[in-house]
């Protein structure tokens, strides 16, 4: 902002802020005769003014304020693993639901554009490389390992966690915060993925007759679960006009949800990688619905 009321300054006045009307603003000012506080207060806010106005500054600002939120959410899920609160298991699913949905949250701070997204996009592209780190022993971090692995095995983190990384990374860099596809890839990962394993394990008594490690409750709560988060973030993006919601795009979710339930519920699947097949049916399917 600075620069820009600058350039339109004639040579009789330097100030960047006030510019032809420099004699009218030393008046108020000496009207005022503003406080060291008041003073502080007025250059935090032309400095917040400032920053809102350079997307380069903001972009940063979001990066940082977005990254601690996804770390402070990683370090309370690795206390919990470390000091037993869950079960493993439970433990790793919590990860999984809420560290993606929380990270989508954040998306609005950023910039339009590429930058914006490129920068978001960092985020989990690091932690895509803590996952190279970790799972091929070039760095050792016991709390991480348990809180995201299944079985406590370093190498599990080439999977399913960097699968995972992968999808909200691509999801931020390729997607965006404007296409529908992006919110059913990851809320179908995270909200529809992490609960059918939750209520799966709890309720899920009675498996499907093509795959006895899957069971008929967690495939219905892993659609149903996909479904209304992706009509949650539907209404929340369009809040901030990146989208505009309609009755074929909840029809379009409906229907994606529906193909990531039955694919997760595949045994194929199970032996590729649900991390992997989930957000890939989503976005396949979501390019012809959405």
């Amino acid at each position: 902002m600075a620069l820009k009321i600058a350039s339109f300054s004639t040579p009789n006045y330097t100030s960047n802020f006030c510019g032809p009307f420099r004699t009218p603003c030393l008046q108020l000012l000496k009207l005022l005769k503003p406080t060291p506080t008041r003073r502080i207060r007025r250059e935090l806010k032309l400095a917040a003014v400032m920053f809102s106005d350079n997307p380069v500054v903001s972009d940063i600002i979001a990066t940082g304020l977005s990254g601690g939120i996804a770390l402070t959410l990683l370090k309370i899920w690795e206390q919990t693993a470390k000091r037993g609160v869950f079960d493993q298991k439970l433990n790793r699913k919590l990860v999984h639901v809420t560290v993606g949905l929380a990270f989508m949250l954040c998306w609005p701070m950023f910039s339009s554009g590429r930058q914006g997204a490129i920068l978001a996009s960092l985020i989990p592209g690091i932690n895509i490389m803590k996952m190279l780190l970790l799972g091929l022993g070039i760095w050792k971090d016991d709390a991480t390992v348990k809180s995201m692995s299944r079985f406590g095995n370093h190498r599990e983190l080439l999977k399913g966690p960097l699968y995972y990384a992968s999808t909200i990374t691509l999801a931020s860099a390729i997607y965006w915060r404007t296409s529908p596809i992006a919110i059913a890839a990851v809320c179908n990962l995270c909200a529809g993925d992490g609960m059918a394993d939750i209520v799966g394990r709890r309720f899920g008594s009675q498996k499907l007759p093509y795959n006895q490690n899957k069971s008929v409750v967690g495939s219905i709560t892993m659609a149903c679960a996909g479904f209304l988060a992706s009509i949650g973030y539907m209404f929340y993006f369009s809040s901030f006009g990146y989208m505009e919601e309609s009755s074929k795009m909840v029809l379009g979710f409906f229907i994606v949800s529906i193909a990531a339930a039955l694919v997760e519920s595949h045994p194929l699947s199970t032996e590729l990688d649900d991390n992997l097949t989930v957000p890939l049916a989503s976005a396949l399917v979501g390019s012809f619905v959405l």
